[in-house]
């Protein structure tokens, strides 16, 4: 069976993007009278963002006491550690082959320059490979901070 767009549950997310950037241009084509408005979304932009800082660091406690739970309540530690550190050295291994190698090797095609005289401009590439949003703070900072890259493009 082929659902039809009116079944489909779920947000309308490309009329959200859509009207947000019509919004955009609107705000801006109103000059100094939509000044205003703008400012009111930066503001709340940046308590957004003061908000998902605090959640980033406070979020690692909670699951801490997740895991813990899960911990206490198994039989066979010993099963566990070894699949832990298998798990451990499995995602190290991964990070180290892709933020030594293939974003490196990303920067190089995009820049022709060598990634490793400039290890601050991966902090531009290595979060845009990351799906969480609660990287976001982060990864602005670092763009802005580090790159000097102008805040209304970050």
């Amino acid at each position: 069976q082929i659902p039809i767009g009116t079944e489909i549950e779920g947000m309308n997310i490309l009329g959200l993007v859509l009207f947000a950037l019509v919004l955009g241009v609107a705000l801006k084509k109103l000059g100094q009278e939509g000044e205003d408005l703008i400012r009111f979304f930066n503001s709340f932009n940046e308590a957004t963002m003061v908000l998902v800082t605090w959640i980033m660091w406070y979020v690692p406690i909670g699951i801490m006491f997740l895991v813990g739970s899960k911990i206490v309540e198994m039989e066979d530690i010993v099963l566990l550690v070894t699949s832990l550190g298998k798990y451990i050295f499995a995602s190290i291994l991964g990070h180290v082959i892709h933020g030594g190698i293939i974003l490196p090797l990303i920067y190089f095609a995009a820049t022709r320059q060598n990634p490793y005289q400039h290890p601050d401009a991966l902090c531009f590439i290595s979060p845009c490979s990351v799906s969480s949003s609660a990287t976001l703070p982060s990864m602005i900072k670092c763009i802005e901070e580090n790159n000097k890259v102008d805040k209304r493009i970050s």
